[in-house]
C-alpha cells in the first residue's frame, strides 16, 4: 500500500509530511533515508508523521526523522507547517500539538505567517545535554579552528551557536559535520554560525544534525537568538537572516520562544511502493 504524502517548506528548509492519525504508519529508517533521497526518492531535509496523541486539547503528535533517518525532538520550521495544517483542518486561529519535546502551540500571525510557541530554553549543560559540567554560555571545550566557544542551548534538541564577524566566510560544509559530532555532544548537535548586524538583526547559517547544511532551521534560529540576548548582543526580539529567509524570534522574559515565520506547500503526491 502506498502513502499520500504532502511536501511543504519553511524558507526553503523542507518535508515530507504524512497523515497517519488514522492509518499507522512506521517507517523504517532506511525507508526514510530512501524517501529523503533528492535523487531516487521525493527529496527533504526531515520526515514528518503526524499521529494521534492522547495529550488533551492536542490535535495530533508530530513525529519527526531527520533525512539520516534518525528521530529528532524539534523541528521549528516543521512545526509551523504543521500547525498550519491543523487549523486549516479545523477552521480555527490556534491549535496544539505534540512532540517528543512536549506540547507546542501554534497561530495565526500577519501576512499569511504562522507564529509557533516554541517552548522554554534549556541552559543548563546536561539539559542540552553536554558531556559534563560546563558553563554552557561559552563551551570552551568546543573551540573549533579559531573559532571561540559556543553558546550550547537546547529547545528540545541541541545547539551550538558560534558569534563570528563574517558568517558567509565561514567553510560550513567543511567543518560542520566535524561539529556535529564533537565528543562534548553525546547527542550530536546542530551547528550554527551567526553574525550580529544589530541589536534586532543576525545572519546565521547552519548545520542541521543528519541533515548538513539547510536553507533553515527554526529551532536553529530560535537558540540563535537566546544565544544573542545571553551574550548581550541583541534585542530580546530579533530578525535572523537566513540562507531561505528570515524568520522574526522572541525570548519572553518567562522563558518562552516565540518563532514567526511563512510556511508553503509545495506539491502532493503518492510515494511509490518501491520506496
Amino acid at each position: 500500500m502506498t502513502r499520500e504524502f504532502l511536501k511543504m517548506h519553511g524558507l526553503g528548509n523542507d518535508f515530507v509530511v504524512i497523515d497517519a492519525r488514522n492509518t499507522p504508519y512506521q517507517p523504517s529508517e532506511a525507508e526514510v533515508r530512501a524517501i529523503a533521497n533528492r535523487r531516487t526518492g521525493v527529496g527533504c531535509d526531515q520526515f514528518i508523521v503526524l499521529e494521534p496523541s492522547d495529550a488533551p486539547g492536542a490535535s495530533g503528535f508530530m513525529r519527526i526523522r531527520n533525512a539520516d533517518g534518525g528521530e529528532v525532538g524539534a523541528c521549528g520550521n516543521a512545526s509551523r507547517c504543521v500547525g498550519w495544517l491543523l487549523m486549516e483542518e479545523s477552521g480555527g486561529d490556534r491549535v496544539t500539538f505534540q512532540t517528543a519535546a512536549g506540547l507546542l502551540h501554534a497561530s495565526r500571525a500577519d501576512n499569511g505567517r504562522i507564529t509557533v510557541d516554541m517552548g522554554p530554553a534549556r541552559l543548563d549543560w546536561s539539559e542540552v545535554p553536554l558531556a559534563g559540567p560546563a558553563d554552557t554560555l561559552r563551551v570552551e571545550a568546543v573551540a573549533h579552528a579559531g573559532y571561540a566557544g559556543p553558546v550550547a542551548v537546547s529547545m528540545g534538541n541541541p545547539h551550538a551557536v558560534f558569534f563570528v564577524d563574517d558568517v558567509d566566510a565561514v567553510p560550513l560544509d567543511d567543518i560542520g559535520a566535524a561539529l556535529e559530532h564533537h565528543p562534548f555532544f553525546p547527542e550530536r548537535a546542530n551547528i550554527e554560525f551567526a553574525q550580529i548586524l544589530s541589536p534586532t538583526s543576525i545572519r546565521m547559517r547552519v548545520w542541521e544534525r543528519g541533515a548538513g547544511i539547510t536553507q533553515a532551521c527554526g529551532s536553529g534560529s530560535c537558540a540563535t537568538q537566546v544565544a544573542a540576548v545571553r551574550r548581550g548582543l541583541t534585542e530580546r526580539k530579533a530578525d535572523v537572516i537566513l540562507d531561505g529567509g528570515t524568520l522574526t524570534i522572541e525570548w519572553t522574559e518567562d522563558n518562552r520562544v516565540l518563532m514567526t515565520g511563512p510556511v508553503a506547500v509545495s506539491f502532493s503526491g503518492r510515494l511509490s511502493a518501491g520506496l
